[in-house]
């Protein structure tokens, strides 16, 4: 029996092997191949664009996939969310659907836009956005290069996805509202979930990833503490739970290893030298699982 899982082709396509690949598995496809080949015989993999991934789900023509919650909303898909992987194409941060216009344009308010014409690829919800602020609207589907139509004075508005707002600023445009925030998802169809083979093995990939994307903010540590200075280092060193000590060979010298934020490394060392830590090694993590 094989698992058949749809990855994300696109803006996604490289940071979901990459976290594949944070979490132990191998993945190995050409540039315009469609099945990427994978170090596990228990799945089948599938490029496929991450608008259409929960219609294919729910369809039932794969088991599961990773795809944006904005994709399922707009498609309406009856599906069963597995878990949320929470990674973009840039950060780790959910990404944002904002409503957008030029920067000298009079709109300030969804109520502006009135009898306007609005481009983007997220029709649907758009169109319910538009409906809660009782603004009748045109929303026509955009095929790309969202960003120059309002520019060129095509439409007068755009619907558009963001991580940073780097881009929209760069193409003179502000933001009005934000439609609606999306993570990435793993879902499944739900035949696929009562079974309780595939249903076992999308948990423990889904482990495996959510560990990749833990990790990815946190580092090992490890140093060396004789015991009258073992309490000055523990008041400072932060730690999931309580770090591991353990009692070296020499006498009276401790042993301390923790996990802790990134962030904190840099300020954080040289306090523990000048409490007493000795032969202080930080190191990346592959996964961490609570």
């Amino acid at each position: 029996m094989r698992l058949k899982l749809g990855l994300p082709k696109g803006s996604l396509q490289q940071s979901t092997v990459d976290l594949f690949r944070h979490a132990g598995f191998q993945l190995n496809f050409s540039e315009r191949s469609y099945f990427p080949t994978i170090d596990d015989e228990e799945m089948e993999l599938v490029f496929l664009r991450a608008q259409e991934m929960s219609r294919y789900v729910e369809a039932g023509a794969i088991d599961a996939g990773i795809t944006g919650n904005d994709w399922i909303l707009e498609n309406g898909s009856d599906i069963v969310k597995v878990t949320e992987l929470t990674y973009s194409k840039q950060s780790l941060e959910p990404v944002r659907w904002v409503l957008a216009v030029p920067v000298d344009s009079k709109v300030t308010r969804p109520k502006d836009l009135e009898g306007k014409r609005i481009a983007t690829e997220l029709v649907n919800m758009t169109k319910s956005y538009l409906k809660t602020h009782r603004v009748n609207a045109h929303v026509e589907f955009s095929w790309g290069a969202t960003e120059a139509k309002v520019g060129t004075n095509l439409v007068d508005a755009i619907v558009e996805l963001t991580e940073t707002g780097a881009s929209l600023r760069a193409n003179k445009l502000r933001i009005v509202d934000t439609i609606c925030s999306s993570s990435t998802q793993m879902i499944a169809n739900k035949a696929a979930w009562k079974d309780p083979w595939k249903r076992k093995k999308l948990e423990s990939v889904s482990t495996l990833l959510k560990g990749a994307i833990a990790a990815r903010s946190k580092v090992g540590l490890k140093l060396n503490v004789s015991k009258k200075n073992l309490k000055a280092v523990l008041n400072i060193l932060p730690a999931i739970k309580k770090p591991t000590i353990s009692q070296l060979s020499s006498t009276g010298w401790f042993a301390v290893e923790t996990v802790l934020d990134e962030k904190v490394v840099r300020s954080l060392l040289p306090d523990l030298k000048k409490a007493g830590g000795e032969g202080i090694i930080e190191y990346s993590l592959n996964k961490v699982i609570y």
